[in-house]
This record gives C-alpha cells, sequence and structure tokens, in this order.
C-alpha cells in the first residue's frame, strides 16, 4: 500500500479500519480492479490477538500459509468431556496480516470524524468521497457493549501440552478448578497449540456486562493450571483480551453506510467471532460494489435475530447452570453445532440448534428461555454467556 495523501481524495470504494476484515476487504475489492482508498489511524500496525476458527469457515482464496496449527481432535468439558468432530485451526496472525496486502490500494492515515454512506471527513479535516464507504472499524472503545475478556500465558510445549490431556485442543474446559465456587462468574480454560512449539492456555470470561476484571482472570488461571500440576514462572509472554461482541449503534448519519467485520452483523453476539465470517464474506461485498446491488436476505436478518435472542436468554441463566447449558449444546449433532456457530444465512439450522437443546435443558434454564420469550429477561446480570467459538 502506498503512503499517506494530503487533501481532498475520491474513489470507487474508501475501506475505513486495516483490522482482519477491513484489510480483507480492500486485498480482494483491490483484486477485482476496484479503486479503494483504506482508512486506518495506524495502518502499519502489526497485529497481535490470537485468531482462531473452524477450518470449514475459512475461504478457498486464503491461502493455507496463514495456518499456524490444525486439530481434528477439539474437545469441550461442560459436565463431561465432549469430543467435537469438527477441524479447528488456529491461525498465524503476522502471516494472516501479509497475506491481505493490497498494492494497487491508497492508505490514508487518519481517524474518522463523520461517516456517510458516501463520504468520509477525518479528524484533520481532510475529505474522501466515494461511491461506497464500508465501515469496518471495529467496535472496540465504544462504551456500554457486552465483551469478552481473557487472561492468556504462551508456554512450552512440555507445559502445554499435558493440560490437554489428548485433545488436540479445549474449546470450553468448564471443570470447577479455578479456585471459584457454583455462585461465581463464570469462566473456562480455553487451550490450543499456536504451531510446532508453543501453546496458550487461557482463562476466558465468555461475555460480560460489565466485563470480568482480567487480575480475577489471570489468579483464576493460576489457580486452575497449578491444580493440574503446572507452576507458571511468571515470565511466560502474556495474552490479554478484551473486546465487545455486541456491534456498536450507528452514529447520526451514518444509516445506510456499509459494515464488514466486528462491527457488523458478521460480529456473533454470543461468541465474538467475526474474523473467518468477514473473510468469507468478502467477496459477496466485492460482488455488491461492483454491481451496486446491496440487499440483505431474509435469512441473514432472522439469524441475526435469533442469535440476539440467544445472547438475551442466557442473561438469566444463574452461574451453575452454565455447564448443563453447554452440555446440551456439545450433545447436539455436528451439523446442528455449525450451523448455530456459523451459518449466518441459515435460519432454519439455527432455529433447529435452540429449539432441540430447549428439552434438553434443566427447569430453571428453560424458565429463564420462557422469561425471555415474553420480554421479562434479567437484562442487568453481569454475564451474558450463550454458545461458543473462539476468536481472542
Amino acid at each position: 500500500m502506498s503512503a499517506p495523501l494530503p487533501g481532498s481524495h475520491s474513489a470507487e470504494v474508501v475501506v475505513l479500519g486495516l483490522g482482519p476484515a477491513g484489510r480483507a476487504l480492500t486485498h480482494r475489492a483491490a483484486a477485482a480492479g476496484l479503486d479503494v482508498i483504506a482508512i486506518d489511524t495506524h495502518p502499519a500496525r502489526r497485529w497481535t490477538p490470537t485468531y482462531s476458527a473452524w477450518l470449514d469457515e475459512l475461504p478457498e482464496w486464503l491461502p493455507r500459509a496463514v495456518i499456524a496449527s490444525v486439530t481434528d481432535t477439539p474437545a469441550a468439558w461442560t459436565t463431561k468431556r465432549h469430543a467435537i468432530d469438527r477441524t479447528y485451526c488456529v491461525l498465524d496472525t503476522s502471516a494472516l496480516q501479509d497475506a491481505l496486502t493490497a498494492p494497487t490500494a491508497r492508505t490514508l492515515t487518519g481517524t474518522a470524524a463523520a461517516v456517510t454512506p458516501t463520504s468520509v471527513i477525518l479528524t484533520d479535516g481532510t475529505l474522501i468521497r466515494a461511491r461506497t464507504v464500508v465501515d469496518a472499524r471495529g467496535s472496540t472503545g465504544v462504551a456500554g457493549l457486552a465483551e469478552q475478556t481473557a487472561f492468556g500465558v504462551i508456554v512450552d510445549r512440555e507445559i502445554g501440552e499435558p493440560v490437554l490431556e489428548g485433545s488436540g485442543a479445549w474449546f470450553m474446559d468448564w471443570r470447577p478448578d479455578n479456585g471459584t465456587d457454583s455462585a461465581a462468574v463464570p469462566s473456562f480454560l480455553y487451550a490450543v497449540s499456536l504451531g510446532s512449539d508453543s501453546f496458550l492456555l487461557e482463562e476466558t470470561c465468555l461475555v460480560g456486562r460489565p466485563p470480568l476484571d482480567p487480575r480475577e482472570l489471570h489468579a483464576r488461571l493460576q489457580t486452575r493450571l497449578a491444580n493440574r500440576g503446572v507452576t507458571l514462572a511468571g515470565t511466560e509472554d502474556i495474552e490479554r483480551v478484551r473486546f465487545p461482541v455486541q456491534a456498536p449503534p450507528r452514529e447520526p448519519g451514518e444509516r445506510g453506510v456499509l459494515r464488514i467485520g466486528a462491527r457488523s452483523s458478521a460480529m456473533h453476539p454470543a461468541t465474538g467471532y467475526s474474523v473467518a465470517a468477514a473473510l468469507c464474506a468478502t467477496d459477496g461485498v466485492v460482488d455488491a460494489l461492483r454491481t451496486q446491488r446491496r440487499t440483505r436476505s431474509v435469512s441473514t436478518w432472522a439469524v441475526g435475530r435469533l442469535r440476539d435472542l440467544g445472547l438475551r436468554t442466557t442473561l438469566g441463566l444463574a452461574p451453575e447452570l452454565v455447564p448443563e447449558f453447554f452440555a446440551s449444546f456439545f450433545d447436539l449433532p455436528t451439523s446442528l453445532q455449525r450451523a448455530y456457530l456459523s451459518g449466518r444465512s441459515d435460519a432454519v439450522g439455527t432455529a433447529h440448534a435452540m429449539t432441540r437443546m430447549f428439552p434438553s435443558l434443566p427447569t430453571a434454564a428453560r424458565l429463564a428461555i420462557a422469561r425471555t420469550l415474553i420480554g421479562k429477561g434479567n437484562r442487568g446480570t453481569k454475564v451474558d454467556i450463550s454458545v461458543a467459538s473462539r476468536e481472542s
């Protein structure tokens, strides 16, 4: 990408934000021959989070060299151990960023002050006009949204591998050995290989409003690992996670602005995953940008509503019911797990997954669902929890 540009500019497409979603869209749109300007406050900043996905979510155009590790044997522990029949992978963050270059796109360093469907004004007064503006700025820093928090350490293979207990990854491990009681805000262990020599061991509060303090998660992680025979040296590299799992409301004037990534419905409100969905969505968005035909299917809208219902439903769940809730989910057939976690336009599959879980849930959980359906769910509880995928 080229150096920052001064003055007033125009392009067919303006992309706001150069995180994974914005960079992927810039990359694919430029490759399709569109004239693109990408705007970011720090366009050259290197990414540091760990991004993961189900392998079947990744688009065919993405180079497989961006995958750092793959496991065919991920597992979850709720009230029992569950083998997950779906291949899981961790991405090489640096390689992913490098793969999404767009040499023909222009880059502007700046911060948007005002955004409309066809223009952006930066804080320095620069005006950029476009046929279409795409907002890919994410939602970090927006107050009042439910957030995911986690505290993790990166350890050598000889320390991390025994924690997996023969699984390829702990997608979620809700066992109560992290020093909390059943009434505490719940958190789980996420453990994956980052490649040939290192593992990420992370204590995660799936969704909180307000979010669970990382210091508390750090203490829980230490207790959990000590109970499994692992003592941390205190010199390990650390990963801290905090990001909203809800798209922010639109500012005045932004109505009609196309959104992608964590700022859009690609953000799974019950999981915090958006990268794989954004990567998969880019070619459809590029096609819409080329043809100027923007449509949102009824099925996609319905899936968004169902996912939001799933998030709100669990606001009423008592902490001790959380492992049983997830036990019900991981007992679903793999096809229904996939529909809920990854099917952005599979309204039938998403609804089927949710209704299939209902009879197997404890009575208290079913009552919480009923309260949500009639509009009396607990909207002020500390923790929002629902069926999960991982993308810190």
